[in-house]
């Protein structure tokens, strides 16, 4: 099963759709597709296409899923590589009306640069980046969260 997630940005992202769907047609894709598509209207005969889900039932997506296909929203990258997903991520683009800044573009590169995700840029065919994830396997997460206990609890206990 492949999971594609738009977030819930009030701002439309067709764009990932439309080239999702002409490369599901591009490659033969036959697995199924879900889509969480958010405030973004689009129909297809290839894909299921559900606004939004529940926590729950969106957690049990990201478990069943073995390819991640998202906007490059914090939750939703961090999430997929916290369950050691293959992830591409898209960000959404001011340029393009599909958001208010381009925060998202920095935060591929950082997660890009440490071997966690795959991405889609404008201008990139996402079937080329497709092709990557038969080879990608994605650097497992590691938390920094005892480190930083750690600097906030001496930060604290030396003062």
């Amino acid at each position: 099963m492949i999971l594609v997630t738009l977030g819930t940005h009030e701002l439309p992202f067709a764009r990932l759709l439309k080239e999702v769907e002409a490369t599901v047609e591009l490659l033969d894709i036959q697995d199924e597709i879900i889509v969480q598509s958010g405030h973004t209207s689009y129909q297809s005969n290839r894909m299921s296409i559900y606004p939004f889900f529940t926590f729950e039932e969106m957690d049990a997506l990201y478990e069943r899923t073995d390819l991640l296909i998202t906007h490059a929203g914090t939750g939703s990258v961090v999430n997929g590589i916290k369950k050691n997903k293959k992830v591409i991520a898209a960000p959404r683009l001011k340029i393009y009306g599909e958001h208010n800044d381009d925060h998202q573009l920095q935060l591929v590169e950082a997660f890009e640069t440490t071997g966690h995700i795959l991405v889609w840029r404008d201008g990139d065919s996402l079937a080329e980046v497709w092709k990557q994830t038969e080879n990608f396997a994605p650097q497992p997460f590691v938390s920094g969260r005892d480190q930083l206990l750690g600097l906030i609890d001496r930060f604290i206990n030396e003062a």
